[in-house]
């Protein structure tokens, strides 16, 4: 790989609104990071992305892209169905990937993605960006810190109503439409909780579950239920519902200990309650602007040989094994 100044100078596959509002701007706010190229199939999209964002150059064909000589590394940004097919393309061009969760739309394709990463000795990262936000590290210290004490049980629940969109039968948004995202809503947002989970307690090495449409607006689940055992014996459960009523809205993990317990929200970023023998603590901590460039900088300093990112592919495959076990997908 050639790296012009100490520079990763990354190429865009997919320009969507995730790219606008999370990661293009701290990709471009990183040290010893530079966007140099976007693609999008729609070449205005491209252009239009491009000329917002002072990239300079854009292309409608991804293989156009991966095959531009002054990239060193690709972000696929794109629908899940096809991270496969260009994380392939990408390392087979001799590019380092970073790619969006969930890592793809099945555990098998996330194994070819592994394999292809070791057959052409190229690294590849997944977008699990929450584990380097301070809010989840504090929940992770207090764990580890034995302040709760031992661990016993793991709670997920989370409880959303239906989106305006979710009515919407002949404009499906494509997070529900399992060809292409791999699953419904669970799919979609189970995947930052389960890599959380596993990167507090191990990994996850038996799951199951059960999953049901209640609602009826659109082929996916929108109803699932799970348990689970880490690698420590240690077991934990996990209740989704996205068509629930608003008075049930909940996003909440709950850790059990011996000598007390923590809550905390994925998506919400709710203050930590912290209960011990000493009482109830609240703590609020705040995240950066742009919440992936944590992530991002810790992936940039690997490529360039100062660190060690364990947002990798391996542990990112573990994430969709344990969505396809509940899902009775193996």
């Amino acid at each position: 790989m050639t790296r012009q100044q100490n520079t990763i100078n990354w190429g865009f596959i997919g320009c969507g609104e995730a790219t606008v509002k999370k990661s293009g701007p701290a990709f471009q706010s990183a040290d010893h990071s530079k966007v140099i190229a976007v693609m999008s199939r729609d070449e205005m999209k491209a252009k239009r992305y491009a000329l917002q964002m002072g990239i300079a150059k854009w292309y409608d064909n991804a293989l156009d892209l991966v095959n531009d000589e002054e990239i060193n590394a690709v972000y696929i940004a794109t629908p899940p169905s096809s991270h496969a097919t260009y994380a392939v393309m990408a390392m087979k061009a001799g590019k380092d990937v970073y790619i969006e969760k969930p890592m793809a739309v099945t555990y098998e394709e996330c194994s070819r993605i592994n394999r292809t990463a070791q057959e052409t000795n190229r690294k590849c990262f997944v977008a699990y960006y929450r584990r380097y936000l301070p809010y989840f590290q504090k929940v992770k210290e207090i764990i580890t810190n034995g302040t709760i004490g031992k661990v016993i049980n793991v709670q997920i629940r989370f409880a959303q109503p239906p989106r305006e969109l979710d009515y919407n039968k002949e404009n499906m948004p494509w997070r529900l439409q399992p060809d292409i995202s791999g699953g419904g809503y669970f799919y979609d947002l189970a995947p930052h909780q389960i890599d959380l989970l596993q990167d507090m307690f191990g990994y996850i090495l038996d799951a199951k579950g059960m999953r049901a449409n209640l609602g009826h607006l659109y082929e996916a689940e929108d109803t699932v239920s799970a348990c689970f055992r880490f690698d420590n014996n240690l077991v934990g459960s996990g209740s989704w519902c996205f068509v629930a009523h608003e008075s049930a809205t909940e996003d909440r993990i709950q850790v059990i200990g011996d000598k007390g317990s923590i809550s905390f929200s994925v998506y919400t970023y709710e203050p930590i309650l912290l209960h011990t023998e000493h009482g109830c603590e609240t703590l609020t901590i705040p995240n950066p602007q742009h919440v992936q460039q944590p992530l991002i900088q810790a992936v940039v300093n690997t490529l360039l040989g100062n660190g060690t990112c364990v947002c990798d592919g391996e542990t990112a495959t573990t994430t969709n094994w344990v969505m396809d076990g509940i899902l009775g997908k193996l």
